[in-house]
């Protein structure tokens, strides 16, 4: 696969000096995305197409919901609600089938389950999860981060100010790492995917220790013996752990401007 290489808004998530410069760069995705989604996209028959195909995650739902445009959210999720229950229709009729195929089954195969009806079941279940699994700012905000995590790997590898930069930060989250070292084998040669790598362990260790004292501390400040005594960097140490852990979603905006 190629990637397009675009460092200035890498650069720029580095520098902010965050937990995760990744998380930064998805949350900027992800606003975007949204108000686009409500914009002019409304009408774009593309747009439409893959919207009722694939519709929203209940994530992507709320946050399109507290965008205040209920005519744009109605008009995109009706037609998607249209599509959609033509599936389902199909989805529920095939189940009801196949059990009832399994309870008129002789009551020999009923009694050692092998009726049918389970795996008729089974199957309308996992076809459902499919139904309500996808999303298209999902996919969307997926495509970008690999192509950002590219990027990063791609500046660490070319630039020595950036991979000075990059070792002198407070590292990625977890769910980031993982990002980066999947695509590590890609975007470096085998002796910079050994510097990555173990430059990316140092930076893991350090700052999830350091993370986990500010939280100690944090806990610790409730004791009313530690009362009068400073938070030091503490105050935030808990939204700032679930960064490492899981990736942003709680705390401040990761972009101080958005």
């Amino acid at each position: 696969m190629q990637y397009h290489i675009d460092t200035i808004p890498v650069w720029d998530a580095l520098k902010l000096g965050g937990e995760c410069p990744l998380c930064a760069l998805r949350r900027k995705i992800e606003l975007a995305d949204v108000e686009r989604c409500l914009g002019g996209s409304v009408m774009e028959p593309d747009t439409r197409v893959r919207v009722n195909e694939k519709g929203y995650c209940q994530r992507h739902h709320m946050l399109i919901f507290m965008q205040q445009n209920k005519l744009g959210h109605a008009l995109m999720t009706h037609t998607h609600l249209q599509e959609t229950e033509k599936k389902a229709q199909k989805i529920f009729a095939q189940a009801a089938q196949g059990a009832q195929a399994g309870a008129d089954a002789p009551l020999t195969k009923r009694l050692m389950k092998k009726d049918g009806s389970r795996e008729a079941l089974k199957e309308a279940a996992d076809q459902l999860d499919k139904l309500t699994g996808s999303c298209i700012l999902c996919e969307s905000i997926n495509e970008n981060m690999q192509r950002y995590a590219y990027t990063m790997l791609y500046l660490y590898g070319k630039e020595a100010s950036f991979r000075k930069a990059f070792e002198e930060s407070k590292g990625v989250c977890l769910k980031d790492a993982a990002l980066l070292l999947r695509m590590a084998g890609e975007a470096l040669d085998v002796k910079k995917q050994a510097d990555f790598a173990a430059t990316l362990q140092k930076l893991m260790e350090e700052n999830l220790s350091r993370v986990e004292k500010d939280l100690e501390w944090f806990t610790l400040k409730f004791d009313y013996r530690n009362a009068d005594k400073p938070w030091n960097n503490s105050r935030d140490a808990l939204e700032r752990a679930v960064t490492k852990l899981r990736g942003w979603c709680v705390g401040a905006e990761p972009n101080p401007k958005d």
